[in-house]
């Protein structure tokens, strides 16, 4: 982080974690004295709140409190449920994979918060594992040192604007390193566990939050190269490109492969690791760049959240698409996904765009 941060107003976002605490702790080190905000979501409806949202709020508050920093809450309840589920609902009926995560960062932390409140500061911190530097006078978003825990794929969406007012003060650290400054601090979070599954769904499952918008629809499920029935599927909604786990198909192992929307049918393949399930080239659309538009034939790249990156070269279409040809065969490309493009070196984060096969 080679920003200065005297003279700064910074706003912390607390979430209740262990994260978004040491980044509080490492602010007010620096002799810092941040404001700290609450993203206020819950479930669409109030009656539903649940007991992991409250606790969340304590654990915020107790922290804020404890380095004497104000804690507000700002209710991005509506905003949330109108623009992060309209994102979603219409990716997955069009039978894309859309990441609910990436959106929220563009959409709500550094959106909605800052129409709201963030606007008043120079700066937004947040827990994420990411990094900036400024390089020729600009700011880049840069890799975490911990490949299993960085999260710039989940910021590559946020526009150059956002990413100029955004600070990752824990971003440097490995994950354990994190933990172990909570446990020597007692943070009242030093221990808890890391929050699973989707930004802000707290205790409700992908699958429920997709079928309460959508419902079922349910159709025919066959075997790609023979055309044979395996069964049926309750939504292609449900499904996502190269999944093999919890598809409760008889006689497989299999492998998710197609969507055919329009007539509500599932391929699937058969092995462990199919060569229909691989993809060398893809198209890559609405590309988006985070700094400044660079030259993309050398680049790496991922389409999920991993640690690993692939090595490929990407080439212009038209003004937004582009195609990617990557190195080695990649498993489990779906259209809907981000494609997240590093620099050769995977150090900076160039931008992103959606597969498109």
């Amino acid at each position: 982080m080679n920003e200065n941060l005297q003279d700064k107003k910074i706003a912390v976002l607390l979430s209740g974690g262990v994260d978004s605490s040491v980044v509080l702790y490492e602010l007010v080190q620096q002799g810092l004295h941040p404001d700290c905000f609450y993203i206020k979501i819950g479930p669409e409806q109030e009656e539903e709140w649940d007991c992991s949202s409250e606790e969340d709020l304590e654990m915020a508050t107790a922290v804020a409190h404890r380095y004497g920093c104000k804690l507000e809450v700002i209710d991005c309840h509506k905003e949330y449920w109108d623009q992060v589920t309209k994102y979603t609902m219409d990716k997955v009926k069009a039978g894309f994979t859309p990441n609910p995560d990436v959106m929220c960062n563009r959409l709500i932390k550094f959106g909605a918060f800052h129409d709201k409140k963030g606007k008043d500061y120079d700066l937004i911190a947040t827990g994420h594992y990411a990094q900036t530097e400024i390089i020729n006078g600009k700011k880049w978003l840069v890799t975490s040192p911990d490949p299993v825990k960085d999260q710039t794929d989940f910021l590559a969406q946020i526009y150059d604007w956002q990413l100029k007012k955004a600070i990752f003060p824990i971003g440097h650290f490995q994950k354990d390193e994190v933990r172990v400054i909570a446990e020597r601090e007692h943070l009242i979070n030093a221990k808890r566990k890391d929050s699973q599954g989707i930004c802000f769904l707290g205790k409700i499952n992908y699958n429920d939050y997709i079928r309460k918008y959508l419902g079922e629809n349910i159709g025919e499920v066959l075997e790609l190269q023979t055309n044979k029935r395996i069964g049926q599927h309750k939504g292609l909604w449900f499904y996502t490109i190269g999944q093999r786990h919890g598809l409760g198909f008889g006689g497989g192992p299999w492998f998710v492969v197609k969507k055919d929307v329009s007539n509500n049918i599932l391929y699937v393949s058969k092995g462990y690791e199919p060569s229909s399930a691989f993809k060398s080239e893809f198209g890559v659309s609405d590309f988006h760049f985070l700094t400044e538009k660079v030259d993309l034939s050398n680049v790496t790249f991922k389409i999920r959240h991993t640690p690993e990156f692939h090595k490929a070269r990407m080439e212009k279409i038209n003004d937004n698409e582009y195609r990617l040809y990557s190195e080695c065969p990649i498993h489990g490309v779906a259209p809907g996904q981000f494609c997240v493009v590093y620099d050769e070196e995977h150090h900076r984060c160039i931008g992103s765009g959606e597969i498109s096969i």
